[in-house]
């Protein structure tokens, strides 16, 4: 099972941007879907974000669609979440995950297996 590893999260305002990184490592990483979901303080989480084994096909929640960008590197094991354009409803822990099954556009928790630690994101108006 792969292990997963986030950085890069921090406090910026709103209107800005923010780059999260997610190293995997353990497996063939190549073999996992990859994507990206937040937990707002009080909040359910949800999905944000992800992204095809090849990165030729990603998908978006429709809260951040145009402003966040999912990328891979097989070659390094990672992923990425470009967030631009940040507001304060961003504010959230963002969590890191895959999957070796595939998923539907917009998967659920539960469709992903392995997770990382999460990275804190807060968003100041």
């Amino acid at each position: 099972q792969v292990q997963l590893e986030e950085t890069g999260g921090g406090l910026v305002q709103a209107g800005g941007s923010l780059r999260l990184s997610c190293a995997a490592s353990g497996h063939s990483f190549t073999s996992y879907v990859a994507g990206w979901f937040r937990q707002a303080p009080g909040k359910d989480e949800e999905f944000v974000a992800h992204i095809s084994r090849s990165g030729g096909v990603s998908y978006y929640s429709d809260s951040v669609k145009g402003r966040f960008t999912i990328s891979r590197d097989n070659t390094k094991n990672m992923v990425y979440l470009q967030m631009n354009s940040l507001k304060p409803e961003d504010t959230a822990v963002y969590y890191c995950a895959a999957t070796l099954f595939d998923t539907g556009s917009k998967p659920k928790l539960a469709d992903f297996h392995s997770w990382g630690q999460g990275t804190q994101v807060t968003v100041s108006s």
